[in-house]
């Protein structure tokens, strides 16, 4: 049996189109639909670098402190160690294509905090209260990425 490629995850839908098992250990590629308003809380990861390439919608990018707005055909790379955030905006959910190297960290995020879903899902189900905060820093602390607290996300 193959391992499920979409994941319902904190309101996101990622749909894995790479493995790192799949490319000799050397990155994942995923495609993530963020609805408005939500993405990824700042972070930093040691031992993985990883890049956006926006695909639709707009999407606000922090880095290292820096924000900047990225629509279609723009593309992000952010660095390894480097403290992150992104959140979509505008009114239409945002489309990323996210390349991790070397992948295993965000395969196990990814696939640990969220669910499986039909690789025919397009989009994610609306988050039905507050993500469960305890589990994701949980899942965040034993896959090695750092979930930084709003006041030190500058960094």
């Amino acid at each position: 049996m193959t391992a499920p490629r979409s994941y319902d995850a904190m309101g996101i839908l990622f749909r894995f189109h790479a493995f790192p098992g799949e490319t000799m250990g050397k990155f994942c590629l995923v495609e993530a639909v963020v609805p408005p308003g939500l993405g990824a809380p700042p972070n930093h990861h040691a031992g993985e670098t990883e890049g956006f390439y926006v695909l639709g919608g707009e999407i606000a990018f922090t880095l290292a402190g820096e924000t900047q707005r990225v629509q279609a055909g723009g593309f992000v790379s952010v660095p390894d160690g480097a403290v992150h955030a992104f959140q979509a905006i505008g009114s239409e959910p945002a489309r990323l294509l996210i390349i991790n190297a070397p992948g295993h960290m965000h395969e196990a995020f990814f696939t640990r905090t969220g669910r499986p879903v039909a690789d025919t899902t397009t989009a994610p189900q609306p988050l039905d209260g507050p993500p469960d905060v305890a589990r994701i820093l949980s899942v965040a602390a034993d896959v090695g990425m750092v979930i930084v607290p709003p006041a030190d996300a500058a960094h």
